[in-house]
């Protein structure tokens, strides 16, 4: 206690223990981003415009159908570790807390229909 600075007692802002661990989710997620978006753009760029046949057979090998699943999980976990920061900043009391639960459950939600379409493409 005697190493907290005054405004720092009066306000009862101490360390939440959870900022580094975000931040280095964030990172990791960036990072293999940087990976993931060429080698989705480099397997499904070429399918559009395509008819609705050659997209479901392209999406019916392994690899853009990897790529294009990955796409999906790492983007919207990076999305949610994303806007729960700005809501952090941004939001208020209780609102804070629901609205981010509700854009967690939006992202979760996005990503599981996103894998299950592929899946109904692909197979």
């Amino acid at each position: 206690m005697a190493m907290m600075t005054a405004r720092k007692r009066v306000e009862g802002l101490g360390s939440a223990r959870s900022g580094t661990d975000h931040h280095w989710k964030t990172t990791i997620s960036s990072v293999a981003l940087l990976v993931i978006v060429p080698m989705f753009l480099f397997s499904v760029a070429p399918l559009l415009g395509n008819p609705y046949t050659d997209v479901q057979a392209a999406l019916g090998r392994p690899f853009p159908a990897l790529s294009t699943a990955l796409m999906l999980i790492v983007g919207f976990y990076h999305f949610r570790l994303g806007i729960q920061m700005v809501i952090e900043d941004y939001v208020q009391g209780t609102a804070r807390k629901v609205s981010i639960v509700v854009m967690a459950c939006i992202s979760y939600g996005l990503m599981a229909l996103g894998l299950i379409s592929l899946a109904q493409i692909a197979l």
